[in-house]
């Protein structure tokens, strides 16, 4: 049995500091995972409710008369599988987190929020059933996903501006009421955003602004692009910085139009894109493409690659990786398919910069597609706990250098990775020393240290691909257990030192 309380009390201890300091790790829910197959199946059950302050619930739509609606009543309602119900209840576990219901999304397109917006019977309909639907199941607030005004299949055109900014109005009202929080998920870089929002206006109703930066690039585009690149990269050096698709580039122009940083959360991905290439032999950035790339085992979509998928194949087939020492982020290629992807590494290096902008929010879209059973050796969850150590300023690690690294090849191996339990937690670092030699991490994202019962390595990965092992102490009275990558009771650990 593992020593589950201290586990749980130590991941306590990091949220509660998390809370009261407005730091903020918000995580996007794709239900329509529960019907996955095999290990990409992900239902409520399987959500850590202690490595979130935040949690939002995808997606409810509305009506024609602009009533918000259950899409999927058989797994939202309580005459199906109640996972309302059920996901509410994960704060009994924490009850310092907070549930958003999110309304909108891709498939819901723009028209029908079109029309709601620009009716004052229906924009109050919409606020009405919001209301009900959300207090009645327990939900802390609604996260608007209007995807996205006056763009796609928009019904009034510009008008949806200055109606989107009158419909978070009259919901900002009503929701003060009752203490409810209003969130909203919004488009990234200046070509799209400066077409649908009135930044400044929006920005004094919502409590935080979901930035999508990611689905810069994709199989849309005819040459190769990483899907959340941090600044321009290769391929990009001559190009007009503020015309292009990143994540510096849309956070300051977000800035820039008024939005105050405190409120911006920044979107990063856990998945990644995937490309066909023209020719296999041209396999860099900016490379051409013929269209989507590779499906993945569970989310079965041509173009797209959960993380989870992808860093099993990485274990499992022979993959080029390399990192662009410009946008700061991996990609890699195998014969004709292309991938863009982000990591550990990647994502603490966006933590970082999110912070050095003053912005101390992450949303996360998606949890499911983590590593979440733990399959590919980094424990389970990895990009989660990674946000998570980066957004905690009492602990930082060296990122990836601006040196370009060598081409690191993947190969078949016959080992694999035990599944951990789902209740592993973060530890509480200490100041971190170097050690040498990088052997220790032998691949890892985690390694214990010989001689050390309350002392681990978390090993990141250097501009030349090897590994930098650095040393964190547990809390105090803990020891670091390797089975299940975190410290824990001593009597639950073996540890000859």
């Amino acid at each position: 049995m593992l020593g589950v309380s201290v586990l749980l009390s130590t991941l306590f201890s990091l949220i509660v500091g998390l809370v009261s300091s407005e730091k903020a790790v918000i995580c996007y829910y794709g239900t329509w995972a529960t019907y996955r197959h095999s290990y990409g199946q992900y239902d409520v059950e399987n959500i850590n409710p202690y490595l979130c302050t935040h949690l939002i619930y995808t997606f409810a739509g509305i009506d024609n008369t602009g009533k918000i609606i259950s899409l999927d009543p058989y797994l939202d309602l309580s005459d199906g599988r109640d996972n309302f119900k059920k996901f509410n209840a994960l704060k009994n576990k924490n009850p310092n987190l907070k549930t958003l219901l999110a309304v909108g999304g891709w498939n819901e397109g723009s028209a029908k929020y079109s029309k709601m917006a620009a009716s004052t019977s229906r924009r109050k309909n919409f606020i009405d059933s919001s209301l009900n639907m959300i207090t009645s199941y327990g939900f802390d607030g609604l996260d608007l996903d209007w995807e996205y005004p006056n763009r796609r299949d928009t019904v009034y055109g510009t008008a949806d501006i200055d109606n989107f900014t009158t419909l978070l109005r009259e919901i900002r009202e009503a929701f003060d009421k009752k203490e409810l929080l209003l969130t909203a998920a919004v488009s990234s870089v200046r070509e799209a955003a400066s077409q649908s929002y009135n930044v400044t206006a929006i920005s004094q109703y919502l409590d935080i602004i979901h930035i999508m930066t990611y689905d810069m690039h994709g199989s849309w585009d005819p040459v190769t692009g990483h899907n959340s690149p941090l600044y321009k990269g290769e391929g990009d050096e001559g190009a007009v910085k503020e015309d292009l698709y990143t994540i510096d580039q849309a956070l300051a122009y977000w800035i820039g139009a008024g939005c105050p940083p405190e409120k911006i959360a920044v979107g990063v991905p856990f998945y990644g894109r995937t490309f066909t290439l023209s020719d296999a032999n041209v396999n860099g950035v900016r490379a051409a493409a013929t269209g989507a790339g590779i499906a993945g085992p569970y989310t079965a979509t041509n173009g797209f690659l959960g993380y989870n998928e992808f860093c099993n194949l990485l274990q499992t087939e022979s993959w080029t990786q390399r990192y662009d020492q410009l946008a700061k982020v991996p990609y890699a290629f195998k014969d004709y398919d292309w991938v863009t992807y982000d990591d550990a590494n990647s994502i603490a290096l966006k933590v970082d910069y999110a912070k050095s902008l003053g912005i101390d929010k992450i949303m996360i879209w998606s949890i499911e597609t983590d590593d979440f059973h733990g399959l590919c050796g980094d424990g389970n969850n990895p990009l989660l706990n990674a946000i998570n150590l980066a957004l905690d300023s009492s602990f930082t690690t060296n990122r990836p250098s601006s040196t370009s690294s060598p081409d690191a090849t993947t190969s078949n191996s016959d080992s694999s990775a035990a599944e951990t339990s789902s209740s592993s937690s973060l530890p509480i670092p200490s100041p971190a020393s170097s050690v040498t030699p990088a052997t220790i991490c032998q691949g890892r994202l985690y390694a214990p240290k010989a001689g050390d019962c309350s002392s681990f390595y978390i090993c990141v990965i250097k501009a030349d691909g090897s590994y930098e092992p650095k040393e964190v102490k547990c809390s105090k009275g803990l020891h670091w257990d390797q089975t299940i990558l975190a410290c824990n009771y001593p009597s639950e650990v073996k540890c000859s030192a």
